[in-house]
């Protein structure tokens, strides 16, 4: 082949100008032609079984990039600071609060579709307690979740009573001292309530902190706002699971003294405990330096008087506001209550959340 090439390149092209190739040329030339168009077709080919598999092998041309902005997307929200969310939602200086982990988002989804229903979700802040949730909201409804670190284990639903419960709930006065240090007004719910009116109307005045009782015996329509008497444990049974703070030094009090109650009395397996007898404590060893204001019974009824007592939901009919949906254990059997009872609106109506379909 050199040789040939050698005389191809001494070859007098004046002598004929229109010479014949040798004849290993020729035969090169057409095997070339071959190869080419062989290549050509398996090319081919593979491009089209590529583009066949494709949507089955979750790559494409622009995976990199997908794969760049999908980083970037977790990074912008894991430097997401509770400052950053609570400025972005706190309308007129209010904000309303959940602490939610990735098993609750149905109830986080019916929770809120009920808060659009009233007009006030877009003071909505979901303050997420693990990663899937954080990522999840915030792809939904941009900045409506932040995470607070230390990261809580995730992915479980704790079982009310367990140490992964108290862990969890437990982080809720630490959240809300925060909150109230940014100098915002916060409300705070569990995701298992809904909403059939607005609340903010009965936070009148200038108390410190708001909040229900959680015993299911009736009380009369006008009731006494101060703190209850002790009961048998000799503690109040004030619910923690919803509450309204204006960022005052009383406020900021009981949550520095729930924190201490939660520290002074961890959970152990003899002792099953959860966030509520810390709060109470709190309320009780707090009492007298502290401006507190309990929520009217008929507005703001426990499980364990609405779904139990329906003497008492006719008698009060139209008064009802906030719905908590206690009293009772299990995700099947609070889902299953709240369909018999109309406020399951997530099957139906997740059109009206700004989460959609979760």
């Amino acid at each position: 082949m050199l040789s040939f090439l050698h005389q191809r390149q001494t070859y007098n092209a004046l002598t004929d100008p229109y010479p014949l190739s040798p004849r290993i040329s020729l035969s090169h030339h057409r095997s070339t032609l071959l190869f080419n168009k062989t290549t050509l077709i398996v090319l081919i080919s593979l491009l089209i079984i590529l583009g066949f598999l494709h949507p089955y092998m979750g790559f494409n041309g622009s995976s990199l990039f997908s794969f760049n902005a999908h980083q970037g997307f977790e990074s912008k929200w894991r430097d997401y600071t509770l400052k950053e969310a609570v400025e972005f939602v706190g309308i007129n200086g209010f904000v309303i609060v959940c602490a939610v982990s990735e098993p609750y988002l149905p109830f986080l989804n019916n929770w809120v579709i009920s808060i659009a229903r009233v007009g006030k979700h877009e003071r909505v802040l979901v303050i997420a307690e693990d990663y899937g949730t954080l990522y999840r909201i915030n792809e939904r409804w941009p900045g409506h979740a932040v995470l607070i670190p230390p990261v809580p284990e995730s992915g479980t639903a704790h079982k009310f009573g367990s140490e992964g419960f108290f862990n969890f709930t437990s982080r809720r006065p630490r959240h809300l001292l925060q909150i109230l240090e940014l100098g915002y007004n916060v409300m705070y719910n569990d995701v298992d309530m809904v909403w059939l009116a607005d609340p903010f109307r009965y936070f009148e005045g200038n108390h410190d902190i708001y909040f229900t009782d959680d015993m299911a015996a009736v009380k009369p329509l006008n009731h006494p706002h101060d703190l209850p008497p002790p009961g048998k444990k000799g503690r109040t049974y004030i619910c923690s699971c919803m509450l309204f703070l204006h960022p005052t030094s009383g406020a900021k009090l009981v949550m520095k003294k729930w924190i201490e109650e939660l520290q002074a009395q961890p959970w152990t397996k003899a002792k099953k405990s959860n966030d509520q007898p810390a709060f109470n404590w709190a309320l009780n060893k707090t009492a007298g330096q502290v401006d507190i204001y309990l929520l009217p019974q008929s507005a703001f009824p426990t499980g364990g008087l609405y779904f139990k007592n329906k003497t008492w939901v006719e008698e009060t009919k139209g008064k009802h506001v906030i719905i908590h949906n206690n009293y009772i254990t299990g995700f099947e059997k609070k889902i299953k209550r709240f369909q018999d009872y109309g406020f399951w609106y997530v099957d139906e109506h997740d059109d009206e959340s700004p989460l959609g379909k979760l």
